[in-house]
């Protein structure tokens, strides 16, 4: 038996519920701003149907502007950057000798020689597991002060960090902590209970930042997608409690942690060690280049797998080009997978007995049994991108 008031059958407004609202300010003004003078409140909260609903708002608001995104991150921006053509894509390759990192100083330059207004990025990263954190996001938050650049940070899995020192364990990372004003920088956090409350089926999420943005939030989310479910959003209200959040962030960490090492371990033993193991999220960036033509491709090594009942998603997804407009034959991602160790340990352990399979019988029987060429599998992405 469900009890909600009679007003909750009718519509949300566009904004959310005034009382979720809050309810997200003050969680974040107490995990990330005490002590600072610029507090959060509900008039810099909007709540969204899902974080693809508050990424379409964020980007039907903005102008003609030049729009940074980098490679590999989340697959939706792609689409984003697709429809929404006001945005111009300006890509920014993350290079593992860099440990995938996003180089400031190099963000700094193009700012200034390429004119960006805007950069979008998930912040712990999907699909590489690293994080922006420390003075680094520091630095880039004052982007937004010294440079009149918009930041759009997807802040999604930023309860996934994996600390060394026990000391450590429960503390988030959001660029919240890093603003000044929360009226004049120009900074936009998207997250919700998708990830981190490890609710997706509620379709509960926010987007944080100034005044004057929320506002035209409401304006695009009235076309766009009508607002969130409203009993669902009340629903939501005690889950936000900063002490239940807490408990709930350090179980979690804990948890994932040692899901991660568990994986690792095991892909060890297959002899596919992680060069940049994760730091964060839930998802392994597995690089197959030691693997023999054709293994070492992600798309023919998802197709071996998926003979086996076990998904990975090639790396190639994660290469985001929108409308289409790059060549990807040479795409570094290529010879990557993402791997995630979300699922419970017994389905992770039964994806890698599966994976130990395919490397047995590649060692087998050689090559000729599996999949296409590395070069054929190009051919093939535009007809499989669209269920990723």
């Amino acid at each position: 038996e469900i009890h909600y008031p009679l007003d909750a059958l009718e519509y949300a407004p566009t904004t959310g519920v005034k009382d979720l609202r809050q309810a997200v300010a003050e969680l974040y003004n107490d995990q990330y701003r005490q002590g600072k003078e610029s507090q959060y409140t509900y008039e810099n909260v909007c709540i969204v149907p899902g974080g693809r609903a508050g990424l379409s708002r964020v980007a039907a608001v903005i102008g003609d502007v030049y729009c940074s995104y980098q490679i590999p991150d989340y697959t939706a921006y792609d689409q984003v950057l697709s429809a929404f053509k006001r945005l111009v894509p300006v890509p920014t390759a993350l290079e593992p000798e860099n440990f995938y990192q996003l180089d400031i100083n190099q963000v700094k330059k193009d700012i200034r020689t390429q004119g960006l207004a805007v950069l979008i990025a998930s912040n712990p990263r999907n699909p590489t597991g690293q994080v922006i954190a420390g003075n680094d996001l520091k630095d880039l938050v004052a982007l937004s002060r010294d440079n009149t650049t918009t930041l759009i940070l997807d802040e999604f899995y930023s309860w996934y960090i994996y600390h060394e020192k026990e000391k450590d364990f429960g503390k988030a990372v959001s660029s919240a902590e890093y603003i000044h004003d929360v009226n004049q920088d120009s900074v936009v956090i998207i997250d919700g209970l998708t990830k981190n409350w490890r609710l997706p089926g509620w379709r509960i999420c926010w987007v944080l930042g100034p005044k004057n943005l929320i506002t035209a939030l409401s304006q695009s989310g009235s076309f766009l997608d009508g607002g969130a479910n409203h009993p669902l959003q009340l629903a939501a209200i005690p889950l936000l409690r900063p002490e239940f959040v807490r408990q709930e962030r350090l179980a979690l960490q804990k948890h994932f942690k040692a899901k991660r090492d568990h994986v690792l371990k095991r892909l060890h033993e297959l002899k596919l060690d992680v060069e940049i193991p994760p730091v964060s999220t839930f998802y392994i960036w597995l690089n197959l280049e030691k693997l023999p033509d054709p293994l070492n491709n992600g798309l023919t090594f998802f197709e071996e797998l998926l003979k086996e009942k076990t998904i990975v998603i090639p790396g190639i997804f994660f290469d985001i080009n929108p409308a289409h407009r790059r060549n990807l034959f040479s795409s570094p991602c290529h010879h990557f997978v993402r791997l995630s160790f979300g699922p419970p340990l017994e389905d992770l352990d039964k994806g890698l007995d599966a994976m130990g399979r395919v490397l047995r019988r590649a060692r087998k029987e050689g090559m000729r049994s599996f999949g296409h060429s590395y070069k054929k599998s190009i051919e093939i992405i535009a007809s499989l991108d669209e269920y990723v």
